[in-house]
């Protein structure tokens, strides 16, 4: 009797996936080996410089069940950028293992930002049973510093400030176990093996105290102000209820009005203090925990000192453990900002903020896990619905942006001098560095080539072009130039305002050309005149400047956006002249008869006097004349306040001109004397407020129509500065809404913060032929 015929078994196969993205210290690994397991595969996994590469052996169906939920199924904070999969040779492997971190001809950024408290450590550190209640420290592969820890590439403890902590046999069960959620969990630590926290004195004496938590939470309640060492720096912190405690920070930190953020423990805690939006309430609860603007709720129990003359509040959410065990002590909400005085970058080591904050914080709280690399709060708001990052930094940082186009070569781009922040672009990512801040001072201008030399190392990059910005007197710019020398690579000067376009470009994966509202402050122009109100027709590797604003002279230069009276009186005396009536506006009854008349001789003598064409110093002006404030105690702060105004208000724009070009330009004399009309007349402020604004819009509307009619109806994309103002961009995307596709900034920054960004598309577009 013949056999019986019996099917072929089938045939074994090798597959290697590599993924890049935020892969490592989110439980890629551990989730890997467990989905081998239910999927029947065999192999190994392992972190690269790139990311995670996986070698999977199996039939295949079994393959095509492990490929299909590798994505589809990863951890929570993991981002899975791309995966590219090629056959291998079968293994005759007897299981699947996690093997160990191997390197790559070229890193990618597989870090993840640091993330804030999970749920199951936040449970964990509130349980009396558990061997880490009430320990500072508790993270798991879910959460917990990563960045701000991490040495180099690829991401494992030694290779982090963790190092130098052994794990006790406990906590090493954990890291080596595939199934338990702190498996390679590189911060992994508990109170027996891991970082402490100490209480110093206002002079750095170590406090010995049994816990120091509460013993500086006590402090906070008692009316101190104390530093706070968390993931990416120090905090300064004291009681948010109390006006003499907030009073008594501003005096010492030599802030005297810009908002200081307030942090709270839960989403229950912040709904006391601000009416949130559900956007604004996602926006807070989200991992990257940033602080969010949100308007503060009628009665709600802040000092007023918070936010001078604001109806806004920056509100975060606790994001380490440390907070939340602070926060349920000290039983209230409290002040948490970047440690350091005015202008300078936010402290970091501890014997620099020993002695920088000395005589600012009467306590401090401080623990012995370096912090690798200085990374302040983001800052965030929601417009038109949508998060719109005005501070790029913890929780963002180093999460690269996805590029359309692959760079040519590696660029690094300096960013401007105001908002710094670099930009490093390989490939087809762009990772742009924390927020630095201005560059007025040494020990910022030291931060800002920290940050250049950490990120290179990181991504072990050395570049091959740099860019920043036209202007000679930038900090940035002359790094650049020396830097471009000594490595001898070209360097790209990039027009300020095309680098703003250029970064909405790249954001939304735009390869143009737009139609590019780009409006701030001052930008160096092509032509040498300071712009700020422009229309460009922009591609990545040129420009052309459609439209403009008609300039306003700046009498003392910078000195009149410090005293934007100046700027009001120059828009006067152009749409008035002589007539304008100056002693019937409450503005110039703050300001100096004589000082006034010398800026008057200034500004008929054209003697520094500088022209501007920017947006934002019509707003400057706008909001001097409108709530007769002449001085800023910080940048932006009138602008702000003008919006902030304006709530509840409606009104039609006030009329304008356009002028013929090239380019085009708006003149805003018959705004400027409507506006002055309606101040004389007592209209309030926030009626006039809204007509201001909606002028803005109507005109910024009629650019764009107008050059639609000439160059076709491209995508308009919205950037720079003063696209950070709500009503604003909010009433041009209504405006617009149904006739062209337009771009708001979301996770890169419409301001100088996000700037290096399109530095860098605009260095690779002129490289190409």
């Amino acid at each position: 009797m013949a056999a019986e015929r019996r099917a072929p078994a089938p045939s074994a196969e090798g597959r290697r996936f590599a993924l890049t993205g935020a892969v490592q210290g989110v439980g890629f690994r551990p989730f890997v080996y467990r989905l081998a397991h239910e999927t029947g595969v065999t192999g190994r996994v392992w972190n690269d410089a790139a990311g995670v590469t996986i070698e999977a052996f199996g039939h295949a169906a079994a393959l095509d069940r492990f490929a299909d939920r590798l994505v589809r199924d990863r951890p929570p904070a993991a981002v899975v950028d791309a995966v590219a999969v090629e056959s291998i040779p079968p293994e005759p492997a007897a299981g699947f293992e996690i093997a160990a971190s191997g390197g790559a001809p070229e890193r990618r950024v597989a870090i993840p930002p640091d993330l804030a408290t999970c749920p199951d450590c936040l449970r964990e550190l509130r349980d009396p049973a558990n061997r880490r209640f009430r320990y500072p420290f508790t993270n798991c592969t879910s959460c917990g510093p990563r960045f701000t820890i991490a040495l180099g590439a690829p991401y494992d403890r030694p290779a982090t400030t963790m190092a130098r902590f052994t794990l006790c046999p406990a906590c090493a069960r954990e890291y080596g176990d595939p199934l338990d959620r702190r498996f390679h969990a590189q911060p992994n630590a508990c109170p027996v093996c891991g970082p402490r926290v100490e209480v110093r004195d206002a002079g750095g004496a170590r406090v010995e105290v049994p816990d120091p938590v509460a013993h500086v939470a006590a402090a906070l309640r008692a009316g101190a102000v104390a530093a706070v060492k968390g993931i990416g720096g120090y905090h300064l912190a004291c009681d948010a209820t109390s006006d003499e405690a907030v009073g008594t920070l501003r005096a010492r930190k030599r802030r005297e009005e810009k908002p200081l953020a307030v942090m709270v423990a839960d989403l229950e805690a912040a709904r006391a203090l601000a009416d949130l939006s559900g956007a604004e309430a996602d926006l807070l609860a989200s991992a990257e925990r940033p602080i969010v603007l949100c308007r503060r709720r009628p009665g709600a129990p802040l000092a007023a000192g918070i936010a001078p003359d604001s109806p806004l509040v920056g509100l975060l959410l606790a994001y380490a453990p440390l907070h939340h065990l602070l926060l349920a002590d000290a039983g209230r909400p409290l002040v948490m900002t970047s440690a350091n005085l005015s202008d300078e970058p936010i402290a970091f080591e501890d014997d620099d903020a020993l002695r920088r904050l000395r005589g600012i914080a009467d306590v401090f709280l401080v623990h012995d896990r370096p912090i690798a690399s200085r990374c302040d709060d983001s800052v965030a708001r929601t417009i038109a619905g949508r998060p719109v990052v005005t501070r790029r930094a913890r929780g963002f940082v180093p999460r690269p942006v996805r590029l359309a186009r692959r760079f040519l070569r590696p660029v690094l781009a300096v960013g401007a001098q105001l908002k710094n922040a670099c930009c490093l672009a390989r490939g087809e990512e762009a990772v742009l560095g924390p927020h630095v801040g201005d560059l007025d001072g040494l020990e910022t201008y030291a931060a800002f080539e920290g940050a250049i030399a950490r990120l290179e190392a990181f991504l072990a990059l050395r570049p091959e072009a740099i860019a920043c910005d036209l202007h000679p007197l930038y900090l940035s710019t002359r790094y650049a130039r020396e830097r471009a020398a000594a490595l001898g690579v070209p360097l790209v000067e990039v027009q300020h305002h095309h680098a703003h376009a250029a970064a909405a470009m790249a954001e939304h994966g735009l390869d143009g050309p737009v139609l590019a509202l780009a409006w701030d402050g001052t930008g160096l122009g092509a032509d040498g005149a300071a712009w700020g109100g422009e229309l460009l027709l922009a591609e990545p590797g040129r420009f052309e400047r459609l439209a403009t604003f008609r300039p306003l002279a700046l009498p003392g230069g910078d000195k009149a956006i410090r005293d934007p009276w100046r700027v009001a009186l120059a828009a006067l005396r152009d749409a008035f002249g002589d007539a304008a009536p100056l002693d019937a506006l409450p503005l110039f009854a703050e300001v100096d008869r004589a000082e006034r008349a010398v800026v008057d001789r200034m500004l008929a003598a054209g003697l520094n006097a500088p022209l501007a064409h920017g947006v934002g110093r019509a707003f400057d002006a706008a909001g001097a004349l409108v709530l007769g404030r002449p001085r800023a105690r910080y940048e932006g702060q009138l602008a702000l306040a003008l919006d902030n105004a304006a709530h509840g208000h409606d009104g039609a724009p006030y009329p304008f001109d356009l002028e013929p070009g090239p380019p085009e330009r708006v003149d805003l004399r018959p705004a400027w004397r409507a506006l002055v009309a309606d101040v004389v007349a007592g209209v309030h402020a926030g009626a006039v407020s809204a007509r201001f604004h909606a002028t803005l819009v109507r005109a910024g509307a009629e650019l764009v129509r107008r050059a639609a009619r000439a160059v076709g109806r491209l995508p308009v994309v919205l950037t720079g500065g003063c696209f950070q103002n709500a009503r604003l961009a909010e009433g041009l995307l209504g405006e617009l809404d149904g006739a062209f596709e337009v771009y708001l900034h979301g996770q890169v920054p419409p301001g100088d913060g996000g700037l290096a960004l399109g530095q860098a598309l605009v260095a690779d577009a002129r490289a190409r032929p």
